[in-house]
């Protein structure tokens, strides 16, 4: 996904946020005014975090906070089953409440607040838009052998752990891969993660090999390569996902909440609405 000039400004903001160090901030304005037409905004974060660690040393660890939201949905996770289970479509219930969970982006969100995480859960519904993406995805993950799943976010993860369940649960010979994060970055889900909150137990999860908040091919390791090129059906979740993938020529579908006005004036929808997206 294209970095525009007001995506290129906010990227500047959030480091001048971190640190007015007049030399931090210059290194990191050259890496923005010399991007390639082809770099995304998860590949720029990964270059000025290599930036950071040269002036400051490593970043504060986002430890408690990936421990405290993996905690707080697991101790929801009986009850949002009980929902998922009683619902008419438990699959597709799964994963739309596996998109609340995107919401949980210290990296896209100035602020991340409980009450108004917690509120989402009330608003779970397919809106038109996304339906015959939605109706595309299970006629196409009905007929697949393989599917990968690419996570995001911590807390997210014990979601899309209920969701590759249910998966499974309909499609009990499909191969299900998981792909996370293979360094700590932000809040990001990471094989760490994966183990702690249980999804390794649904499915093989696999990194990305990095720190990147997305996905980018050419730096994926060798099985992350073939587990997206052999996949039959792919879903991405979070903008980073979307903003490393869309626009390259793959079969993928992609689940995020719109958490910046890059998002909500793409898609023209309000803030925090949430996207089922179909790229062929």
């Amino acid at each position: 996904m294209r970095i525009i000039a007001t995506c290129a400004q906010c990227l500047f903001d959030k480091q001048r946020y971190l640190s007015k160090d007049e030399n931090y901030l210059k290194e990191i304005k050259e890496i923005i005014e010399n991007r390639k037409e082809s770099d995304t905004a998860p590949y720029l974060v990964y270059l000025f975090g290599k930036v950071y660690e040269k002036h400051f040393g490593k970043r504060a660890s986002y430890a408690d906070i990936k421990k405290k939201y993996n905690n707080l949905v697991l101790s929801m996770e009986k009850d949002i089953r009980k929902l998922v289970e009683e619902s008419d479509h438990p699959l597709e219930a799964a994963l739309l409440y596996a998109r609340v969970g995107n919401y949980i982006d210290f990296g896209a969100m100035n602020m991340v607040d409980d009450k108004t995480f917690l509120s989402l859960f009330f608003d779970i519904k397919v809106h038109d838009r996304e339906r015959n993406a939605i109706d595309s995805f299970f006629r196409q993950v009905a007929e697949a052998d393989k599917f990968l799943l690419i996570t995001d976010n911590c807390g997210e993860i014990v979601l899309d752990k209920i969701f590759v369940d249910q998966l499974k649960k309909s499609y009990p010979d499909l191969k299900i891969s998981v792909l996370v994060r293979g360094e700590e970055v932000l809040n990001d889900a990471t094989m760490e993660d994966a183990e702690y909150v249980g999804i390794d137990k649904y499915a093989e999860i696999i990194t990305n090999g990095s720190s990147v908040a997305g996905t980018i091919y050419e730096m994926l390791p060798d099985k992350a390569r073939i587990a997206m090129d052999t996949a039959d059906v792919i879903l991405a979740k979070g903008q980073g996902n979307y903003e490393s993938l869309c626009g390259q020529g793959r079969h993928i579908f992609y689940s995020f909440l719109c958490k910046c006005d890059l998002f909500t004036n793409r898609f023209s929808v309000p803030k925090l609405t949430g996207m089922f997206v179909e790229e062929n």
